[in-house]
């Protein structure tokens, strides 16, 4: 029998544990660039959420690269103020096949970058001058071109969001087929996107939908940039928005529904990412409710993090990307969502599965929810976030 750890052991075990997690986020950072690759070979590109969590780690070891990783995002950001999701600052020209444009994508991501900045600036460090303004102007232009009649702010690309979520599954052909026409598929959704002349996304005549998870993180950085700056336009956003959200929670599926023309079938499948909007939601009744269902081992809750998808679901795979696998940043957000609502039992518990995650998968991109069996690119660099997780933050 192994002789239990004496407190001591215990922390020069976790000092042990952050610095292999610093050698990894150092070992993807690229200095000529000034970000952090995902992963050097499988993703040697800059992609917004990736950068924006990196910081936040980076925040974690009181490094200044936390500063230069959020700032590099917005080396592309167009003069309406819209970000483009994928830079390509090594290598501009490499950008132009798929997206008709040199440098950058024509999509975005979630606009994570407005907490990476209330985080940091939290922890003392100086923001650029011009950080917070080009944050605001990001957002207002998501503002002004994403909003639709219903309220919500409109995805153009499953690659803006949760990429091979079953939640798509009405738009491609089934069976699902990851390498074959679903991949198809979404290079045609990028051929549907209607593009103005900067460059930046601003309709698509394939591919429309409201999703919960995006409007969750919107929303959510929304009130994080009014914390931060004061200015009650954005906390009246942020509740506009999450008023908007709330009318799609679905009292049977216990979960919010994402919005798109004719209601498409797979827009109800039960995801993790479409529960982020607990990050938002006011509603007392939703929060526990969707509680319940990332708690409850016959819906979400694993060994290793919840699941991507419902167990319940069809389309559950717990080895597949956005199928069922768990994701180090759907965690953290989770983690996020519980802290900030007093839920302290649940966030500890998904900061200790998050951390054992990483270890057991080895830095996976993902893995396996029940077993941490690594899946996608090792060591992948946001999977780093487990030393975010803990007392002091945010």
């Amino acid at each position: 029998m192994t002789a239990p750890r004496t407190d001591q052991e215990d922390r020069s075990l976790g000092d042990g544990e952050r610095a292999t997690a610093l050698r990894i986020i150092e070992s993807n950072w690229r200095e000529d660039g000034g970000y952090t690759s995902p992963h050097v070979d499988t993703y040697p590109w800059q992609w917004l959420w990736d950068s924006c969590f990196h910081a936040l780690v980076w925040n974690a070891f009181g490094d200044g690269r936390a500063v230069t990783e959020l700032s590099s995002l917005f080396r592309y950001q167009r003069a309406s103020g819209f970000v483009p999701h994928m830079s390509y600052g090594l290598s501009p020209q490499d950008a132009v096949p798929l997206w008709g444009v040199p440098g950058s994508s024509t999509i975005t991501q979630p606009p994570m970058y407005a907490h990476a900045a209330r985080q940091l600036a939290a922890r003392g460090f100086d923001l650029p001058g011009d950080l917070v303004a080009r944050i605001e102007r990001a957002l207002e232009h998501l503002w002004a071109t994403r909003r639709a009649q219903n309220g919500l702010l409109s995805c153009f690309h499953p690659w803006e969001v949760a990429d091979d979520s079953p939640r798509w599954d009405s738009w491609g052909d089934q069976p699902f087929d990851r390498f074959g026409s679903w991949r198809a598929r979404k290079l045609e959704f990028v051929a549907a996107l209607e593009v103005d002349g900067e460059g930046a996304a601003v309709g698509s005549s394939r591919f429309v939908v409201g999703s919960a998870a995006f409007n969750a993180l919107v929303a959510f950085n929304l009130g994080e940039l009014a914390a931060m700056t004061g200015a009650r336009q954005w906390a009246a956003r942020a509740w506009s928005l999450t008023d908007a959200i709330e009318e799609r929670w679905d009292r049977e599926l216990l979960t919010w529904v994402d919005a798109a023309a004719g209601e498409p079938p797979s827009t109800r499948v039960r995801t993790i990412d479409a529960l982020l909007p607990v990050l938002v939601s006011q509603d007392a009744g939703h929060q526990d409710a969707a509680w319940a269902q990332i708690l409850d081992p016959a819906a979400f809750a694993a060994s290793f993090g919840p699941c991507g998808v419902h167990r319940a679901e069809p389309s559950f795979d717990p080895d597949g990307y956005w199928r069922g696998a768990a994701w180090p940043q759907l965690n953290y957000l989770l983690w996020v969502a519980a802290r900030r609502q007093g839920r302290h039992d649940r966030a500890d518990e998904l900061a200790r599965r998050t951390r054992a995650a990483a270890l057991a998968s080895g830095y996976a991109e993902y893995w396996n929810p029940d077993t941490g069996a690594g899946l996608g690119a090792a060591p992948q660099s946001w999977t780093t976030l487990w030393v975010v997780m803990g007392p002091g933050n945010p």
